[in-house]
């Protein structure tokens, strides 16, 4: 197989990934092997079109006794040597048969080489942006990290100093050991990813993976049109309709064992009492046999039932790489829109977040905001963060998921899956062999309508009674008031932190 790049020299660390994983990937290589062996099988079926010659020869010593002989005994040494030919004339098609019969599974077997590329070169993509996800990721909880630990740092400070409440530095220690844990989580997720991808490409990614641009070019224009491309051009789908086509010859052949099998025949030889003949020194015959076989046990009609069978079997088989390939296409096409939609809505969520976690570290240092708030909106920041890392990474998946969906993702990559020359798919055609139980339709879900969702919160709010508005306190007598203002003002937000939280 040369499953090699464009001419033009690889840049791109994706397609070299890529190109890295089907050149090397062993499922590749065994598919390919297997397409081989079923060129070299249709060669072997062609044969039965062609003469058999046999070479025979012959020692052997022979005793009889006839008693209507005289003597009634007798005995010869014999030696000979032979060579016969022999053609077919007739065998009920069944020679026919069998050749249309590897050659549809050459076929697909090559479309099972086809998907297996396509495969594999999604698999090395899904890797190669898991490893970058997961290095992103592993940053994010390094950061978090880090404002947990500040935090940490400053309640302990302050608690030394007298001016901390020692729960305060309780919680601070449990949120900075929450932080280190999920460090620990993303470094083995990243560590089961780059491994996941040495074992798809053949070695370990690089120190620098650049972000790769999404693959956004030759998507198609709706979710029906992304259904339709994804079952005329999966390898998948192809490949069942071959086998199908292979196991219908294959019926076809059972039925020439109810027919004679005719052959021609020329033997010529000699030797010394030739064939068990006495004195006889050569012997040439040619003749035409024909040999039909009347009744075995009812084993010919009990294949044809079983070939019927395997005929109806890969129906189903055909009709369920069908409906795979519409599902894989249809929920790949539709998490393109859904996430490049998510992704305005995230990046909008994790700048409010930042902006509101800087303002409540702010008030915080002024002691107008407690540390539970502060710890809550460090989290919600690394939570936002790491929503948006996923769903723009799960953006590029969903891109490539498509492509190889549709069979199009190696030539996005500039990847040739196989040497043009051996190609056997040059004018194929499903025709009559279509999946019957596979229908284009779309499985379109209504999209919720935020105006309405809008207007049933205006009428709860509507609806809602305004909170009465505070009542100034009264003015403290004089020889109170310098033991009135630290109750009065730090009790509110003793309740607002209780009810936020």
């Amino acid at each position: 197989m040369q499953a090699v790049a464009q001419t033009q020299k690889v840049t791109d660390p994706l397609r070299a990934a890529v190109e890295k994983a089907v050149l090397t990937n062993p499922e590749v290589s065994a598919r390919f092997n297997a397409y081989r062996a079923s060129i070299d099988a249709v060669d072997v079926a062609r044969g039965a079109y062609y003469p058999r010659v046999d070479l025979n020869a012959s020692v052997g010593h022979d005793s009889d006794k006839i008693t209507s002989r005289s003597p009634e005994a007798q005995s010869l040494n014999r030696t000979g040597t032979s060579l016969t030919l022999t053609q077919l004339l007739w065998d009920g098609l069944g020679t026919r048969r069998e050749v249309e019969r590897v050659g549809h599974e050459r076929l697909a077997r090559y479309f099972e080489l086809l998907d297996a590329t396509e495969l594999t070169a999604l698999e090395a993509a899904r890797a190669y942006y898991d490893v970058q996800r997961f290095r992103r990721l592993v940053t994010l909880a390094e950061d978090n990290y880090v404002q947990h630990k500040y935090a940490s740092l400053q309640i302990q400070s302050r608690f030394k100093a007298g001016v901390g409440r020692g729960v305060d530095l309780e919680q601070a220690n449990a949120r900075l050991a929450l932080a280190e844990s999920n460090l620990s989580t993303e470094v083995a997720n990243l560590h089961d990813v780059t491994a996941r991808y040495q074992r798809i490409v053949g070695e370990a990614p690089p120190k620098t993976l650049p972000m790769h641009v999404p693959l956004k070019a030759g998507m198609p224009a709706s979710n029906d049109a992304a259904m339709d491309a994804a079952i005329h051009q999966s390898p998948a789908v192809s490949a069942a309709i071959e086998t199908l086509r292979a196991t219908r010859a294959a019926a076809q052949t059972r039925q020439s064992a109810f027919q004679p099998r005719v052959e021609a025949r020329v033997r010529s030889g000699g030797g010394n009492n030739f064939d068990g003949v006495r004195d006889q020194k050569r012997d040439s015959t040619a003749e035409i046999t024909l040999n039909w076989n009347l009744y075995n046990g009812g084993a010919d009609q009990a294949r044809v039932r079983q070939q019927a069978n395997f005929l109806n079997q890969a129906v189903d088989q055909r009709d369920k790489a069908c409906r795979d390939a519409r599902q894989t296409s249809a929920i790949a096409f539709n998490d393109t829109r859904k996430l490049t939609d998510q992704l305005v809505m995230l990046d909008r969520n994790t700048l409010a977040i930042e902006k509101a976690r800087d303002a409540y570290r702010q008030q915080f240092d002024i002691g107008q905001r407690s540390l539970l708030d502060l710890l809550n909106a460090e989290n919600e920041v690394y939570t936002a963060k790491r929503a948006y890392a996923n769903a723009e990474f799960d953006l590029g998946i969903a891109f490539a998921r498509t492509h190889a969906a549709m069979n199009q993702l190696t030539t996005q990559l500039g990847v040739a899956r196989v040497d043009p020359s051996v190609s056997d798919a040059t004018g194929w055609d499903m025709g009559e062999d279509a999946p019957g139980r596979c229908p284009v339709v779309s499985s379109e879900v209504t999209a919720t309508d935020m105006n309405a969702l809008d207007e049933r919160a205006r009428q709860i709010a509507t609806s809602v009674a305004p909170a009465p508005a505070p009542v100034a306190p009264k003015p403290a007598a004089p020889a109170s008031a310098p033991a009135e203002p630290k109750p009065a003002a730090s009790q509110p937000l003793v309740k607002k932190a209780k009810k936020t939280s």
